[in-house]
C-alpha cells in the first residue's frame, strides 16, 4: 500500500510531540513536512521542539519550516500553564543538526500542494489553523490538491478548555477557522467530545516507559509532566491524547466514529469567540468525530511509539 502523503502543522506541546513520534513510526504514513505555528508556546519554541523531536526519532531527512509567529487577527494567548514553559517539560530533547528549512512554512505549504496531483496532500493540523488558512487565504487554487484536512480542535457538546465556549486550538484562530470551513475541502474535526474519551492512564504510561527506547522514555516523561493539569481541573484519572487522535485516525479509520455536520466558528462575539456549533438545515462541510475505540487507541500509541 503506498503511504499516504501528509504535513503535520503543530504547536508542541506534549500531545503534539507524541503525535508527531506516532507518525514517524507510522509506514501508513509519508511525512512531507512538518511545519509549526504559534499555540501552545510561542515561536521560535514551537520550532525548536519540532526540530527536537525528528532527531529523537532519527528523522532529520523530515524538513521543518517556521510558520506563522501570531493569529490572523488577534492578539497569541498561549498554554505554558498547561505545557511548560518549553512546551515539552518532562522531556529533555536533542539538537538537531539539520536546523531548521528555509523559507516560510505557508509558502512551503503552497508550494507542496501545488505541485502535487488532485486530491493527494493530507494536511494535519495539531494547533491553530493559522498557517493552514494563511495558505488557502494566499493561494486558493491548492484546494483541489488537498485530500482532507485532519485537525484537533473545537468543542461541541463538551464545555470548552479555554473559555466555556472554545477550545483552546479553535479560540487562538478563529478566523483562520472560518476559512478552513468555509473552504469546501473536505475536513475532519477531532473535537474535546472525543479527545477527552482519550485518556492515558498510568498504566498506559507504564507500558509505553517499559519499552526503555529513548522515544519512549521521553514520550513517557511528557507525559507525567502533562497530566498534571488535566488530573487537577477535570479530576480525570489521566491526561487526554487530544493530538495523536489525528495521527490514529489516518493510520487506523475503524479506531473512531463520527457524524458529518456543518461546522460554524464563532468570530464575532469576544464572549463565545472559537466557539464551534453544528447548523442545522445546511449541507455538511465537515465529518465531527465522536467515538473512540480507546483500548485500541493506547495499544497502538503504546507499541508504535515504543517500538520506534
Amino acid at each position: 500500500m503506498t503511504p499516504r502523503s501528509i504535513i503535520i502543522d503543530t504547536d508542541p506541546g506534549q500531545d503534539d510531540a507524541l503525535a508527531i513520534l506516532l507518525a514517524l513510526a507510522a509506514p501508513e504514513l509519508d511525512v512531507i513536512a512538518i511545519t509549526t505555528v504559534a499555540g501552545n508556546v510561542p515561536q521560535p519554541l514551537v520550532t525548536i521542539n519540532s526540530l527536537g523531536l525528528v532527531a529523537l526519532a532519527d528523522r532529520e531527512d523530515i524538513p521543518v519550516y517556521r510558520g506563522c509567529e501570531r493569529p490572523l487577527l488577534r492578539t497569541l494567548v498561549t498554554a505554558e500553564y498547561v505545557h511548560g514553559p518549553t512546551g515539552v517539560d518532562g522531556a529533555t530533547l536533542p539538537v538537531n543538526s539539520v536546523g531548521v528549512a528555509e523559507g516560510h512554512a505557508v509558502d512551503h505549504i503552497i508550494s507542496v500542494c501545488l505541485d502535487a496531483p488532485a486530491a493527494s496532500v493530507t494536511l494535519c493540523p495539531l494547533g491553530p489553523l493559522t498557517n493552514i488558512g494563511m495558505a488557502i487565504a494566499k493561494e486558493p487554487s491548492i484546494i483541489p490538491k488537498i485530500r482532507e484536512i485532519v485537525w484537533m480542535g473545537g468543542a461541541f457538546d463538551e464545555p470548552g478548555n479555554t473559555t466555556p465556549a472554545a477550545e483552546f486550538n479553535a479560540y487562538v484562530d478563529p478566523h483562520a477557522a472560518h476559512i478552513v470551513f468555509t473552504s469546501g475541502i473536505p475536513v475532519t474535526v477531532f473535537p474535546l467530545d472525543v479527545t477527552h474519551k482519550a485518556l492515558m492512564l498510568p498504566r498506559h504510561v507504564e507500558a509505553l516507559a517499559d519499552y526503555g527506547t529513548a522515544p519512549a522514555v521521553a514520550a513517557a516523561g511528557m507525559i507525567r509532566f502533562y497530566e498534571v493539569y488535566d488530573i487537577d481541573k477535570y479530576d480525570l484519572p489521566g491526561a487526554p491524547l487530544h493530538d495523536p487522535c489525528v495521527i490514529a485516525y489516518l493510520i487506523d479509520e475503524s479506531l473512531f466514529s463520527g457524524q458529518q455536520h456543518h461546522v460554524v466558528v464563532d468570530t464575532t462575539n469576544e464572549e463565545t469567540i472559537g466557539r464551534t456549533t453544528e447548523s442545522t438545515g445546511t449541507a455538511p462541510n465537515a465529518t465531527v468525530m465522536t467515538e473512540i475505540d480507546a483500548e485500541r487507541f493506547f495499544d497502538l500509541v503504546t507499541t508504535r511509539i515504543g517500538n520506534l
